[in-house]
């Protein structure tokens, strides 16, 4: 069965796209921990980061810092956190976190934010991805 972020990647279920390419596709997290959290993943769905062949593993990482850069463009944040912990979802994701302070990075803290103001910021972030 196919996990929710290959429904999300096929578009059969709706996100707010940052980034895609032929490998990974980055979308904003709909509970997320600050303004601005993505998640990237990898096209290919594998459960866990280090089962990732060492290409594909380079190349999230590679993928994942370009929007890194973006976001820190849009959001003004002491800098991006990455985390990567794969419990919630069977498919690897990293997070990109707007950290301000160590709270952001927990999970246990969430800003809510509107459709208009999730679809705002994607088209600012996706803009800037270089």
């Amino acid at each position: 069965m196919a996990s929710i972020f290959t429904k999300i990647i096929n578009g059969d279920i709706p996100c707010y796209k940052i980034a895609e390419d032929e490998n990974f596709f980055a979308f904003l997290d709909i509970n997320p921990n600050s303004k601005g959290h993505t998640l990237c993943v990898p096209k290919k769905e594998i459960d866990k980061i280090f089962d990732l062949d060492e290409s594909t593993y380079l190349g999230l990482m590679a993928f994942s810092r370009k929007v890194a850069l973006a976001i820190q463009e849009v959001i003004d944040c002491e800098r991006i956190g990455m985390s990567v912990i794969g419990l919630e979802v069977p498919h690897v994701h990293v997070h990109l976190i707007p950290l301000n302070s160590m709270k952001d990075a927990t999970f246990q803290n969430k800003v809510e934010m509107t459709p208009n103001a999730f679809e705002t910021l994607a088209a600012e972030i996706s803009s800037l991805v270089k």
